[in-house]
């Protein structure tokens, strides 16, 4: 499995014969080309045509965030796996209302029995998220009689305000109150942990497609628009819950972070560096944590779950298997 790198420091990345090297004001770092998969940038980061050129050939995928934390853009290399078949038949199912609806639905589907299973975990610990977890129970069932996408992400909107309200009782800390789910900027520190949690996670999928022969720009539940990319949006519904919320209640809980982790800026709250890297470094961790695949038999890592969901999706397009989406089990 190839690695991600993430780069806070700022320096020049450039291209030496047939490596890679970072060079900041302390020095010169090398980096192994064969091993890296992508090349998470935090800092200010100088890059040239040569280097984009080299990575490109090497298939390594740069994800660019803002001195905020937040997700700004990628290079991504002419895809080697992009086929012109799965193209045309993702764009089938997308211009045709009922079968984009189909794989809208498993999303949100997948997204819902996932949030369950984070609620069913902690509800098995003592948390009193009983009402949220009956009320989630609930909604269900009505995903499968959403007749268009608006109505379908209504219900979505509506199982995530039942989810999030139960965040409060999950991490138990006063200084981590939820209030509402609010983005740029967050209003308080445990929305600052989820955006960037969820910027993450986009970035991860994204990379995961160019490895696979599905085109980013086209998504079901998330409209194809002007938006560069839709479909790592939606693939990223379902492991939002188990992967990044779970890994933020663990770094809480842990106090690993804190209220001192943050700085208040005239934008909003953000995240200091040495929490961001501590958030990268166990999510990183947590997506090489192997479990065992009901399906397959062995045992696989979540970041190869993700890759997996993708290979689901390419059979449902080419008509071979039903999508079901990926639902955990612990």
């Amino acid at each position: 499995m190839k690695k991600t790198l993430y780069v806070f420091s700022s320096g020049e990345l450039s291209r030496k014969d047939n490596t890679l090297f970072f060079e900041t004001e302390e020095g010169r770092r090398f980096i192994p080309v064969e091993d890296t998969g992508e090349i998470m940038i935090f800092g200010e980061l100088t890059v040239n045509k040569k280097l984009l050129e080299f990575l490109s050939i090497k298939e390594i995928v740069l994800h660019f965030f803002n001195y905020h934390g937040y997700y700004m853009g990628s290079f991504y290399p002419r895809e080697h796996l992009n086929s012109g078949f799965m193209t045309l038949r993702q764009a089938e199912h997308y211009l045709d209302e009922e079968r984009r609806l189909i794989i809208a639905k498993e999303f949100v589907r997948g997204a819902a029995r996932n949030i369950r299973q984070v609620l069913k975990y902690y509800h098995g610990r003592e948390k009193d998220v009983a009402r949220q977890l009956n009320a989630i129970e609930n909604l269900i069932a009505p995903i499968d009689e959403c007749k268009d996408i608006s109505t379908l992400m209504a219900l979505e909107g509506n199982i995530r305000d039942h989810y999030y309200h139960a965040f409060d009782e999950i991490v138990g800390n006063p200084d981590f109150i939820f209030q509402e789910r609010t983005r740029r900027p967050p209003k308080n520190y445990l929305n600052t942990l989820i955006s960037f949690g969820n910027s993450l996670m986009y970035t991860i999928c994204l990379s995961e497609i160019y490895k696979t022969h599905l085109d980013p720009r086209i998504g079901y539940l998330h409209s194809t628009n002007f938006r560069r990319f839709t479909l790592n949006l939606d693939l990223a519904e379902i492991f939002k819950p188990i992967i990044v919320d779970r890994l933020i209640f663990s770094l809480l809980g842990k106090k690993m972070i804190t209220k001192e982790s943050f700085d208040r800026v005239t934008e909003g709250i953000m995240m200091k560096e040495k929490a961001r890297k501590c958030f990268v470094e166990n999510l990183d961790e947590k997506l090489k944590t192997t479990i065992k695949h009901r399906d397959i038999g062995r045992p696989v890592s979540y970041r190869r779950l993700i890759r997996l969901e993708l290979y689901k999706m390419e059979k449902h397009l080419m008509g071979e298997k039903e999508y079901q989406a990926f639902v955990a089990r612990w």
